[in-house]
């Protein structure tokens, strides 16, 4: 009983060092505070694009709004500030740009990752900025517009005591989250060139519903690594010290791992909303927002429709 206790205590300290206190890599905590306590609308002073605006269907003219899902739990790409209200990160900072660029008004809503497809193929939401990264599959029923360039890394226990590394997870349980690229694509791909086509045994690829799960299951042994998006991971590595190792370089999935904003397939929005991404990869506030989180490395030029 004792042991159970001391995991979930050490679970939860993982989970709250990803979602609340704490200062983002290389930030000195005795600066303006900590930027998880930082509300600031990025957007604010922004005015609409003109060209993106006559691109605007005129249904969202008249309703003057506009409505983005995210799933909240992926710092630093997508949170929720201290106050537990307020949607901060990269991804809530381009919902409100694109807004913005439109003269819209933005709603968020908050859900799970794998149920935003659904939703927006439904109408239950406008689009979505959340970290995910076109496939196949998803082009099916979506629009997707690129904004950023990730990377994948894998997180293993401090130290590394299994001696693990990037070329060789055959037979590890290897943690990803639901619905995400590394679960759907990207183990799989290294499960195969690093392992079953050399004769090893496959990668076991560990399902969770988001990081915070992965890593407090990392912590507990339960699984030995997590594969999961680069960026995300050294933000909770600085937010618990000495926990975790995230192995250098990122790992080699012999694909590439741009995201994009997404929205129904052939929607008469994607046009309107394409305009006012570009606006927004050719704005200052772009450059500062990418800043702020630490992931300037993934900064892209053009809003390219997959």
């Amino acid at each position: 009983m004792r042991t159970r206790v001391q995991a979930a205590a050490a679970g939860l300290a993982v989970i709250l060092a990803l979602t609340a206190c704490g200062t983002s890599p290389g930030e000195d905590s005795g600066n303006d505070g900590s930027k998880t306590s930082n509300t600031a609308d990025i957007s604010e002073g922004v005015q609409p694009d003109e060209a993106a605006v006559k691109l605007l269907p005129q249904s969202y003219k008249d309703k003057g709004e506009i409505t983005v899902a995210m799933d909240l739990h992926y710092p630093p790409t997508t949170f929720l500030a201290d106050d537990n209200s307020t949607p901060i990160g990269l991804n809530p900072d381009m919902a409100r740009l694109i807004a913005k660029k439109l003269g819209l008004k933005l709603k968020f809503e908050n859900t799970a990752f794998d149920t935003i497809i659904p939703g927006i193929d439904g109408g239950r939401y406008d689009f979505t900025a959340t970290t995910m990264s076109p496939t196949a599959e998803r082009l099916q029923v979506l629009d997707m517009i690129d904004y950023f360039n990730g990377g994948l890394s894998l997180a293993v226990s401090a130290g590394n005591p299994l001696n693990i590394s990037n070329d060789d997870m055959c037979g590890r349980n290897i943690a990803v989250t639901k619905g995400s690229n590394a679960q759907l694509k990207h183990l799989p791909n290294v499960s195969n060139w690093t392992c079953t086509e050399k004769g090893k045994p496959a990668i076991n690829g560990v399902t969770l519903p988001n990081v915070q799960e992965a890593l407090t299951q990392l912590h507990s042994k339960r699984v030995d690594g997590v594969l999961y998006d680069s960026a995300s991971l050294v933000w909770a590595a600085d937010q618990q010290p000495n926990t975790f190792t995230i192995l250098t370089p990122q790992v080699d999935t012999r694909s590439d791992h741009v995201v994009a904003v997404a929205l129904k397939k052939g929607s008469p929005l994607t046009p309107a909303l394409q305009a006012a991404v570009q606006s927004v990869l050719d704005s200052p506030e772009y450059k500062k927002s990418l800043e702020t989180w630490g992931l300037e490395a993934g900064a892209i030029t053009e809003a390219k429709l997959n």
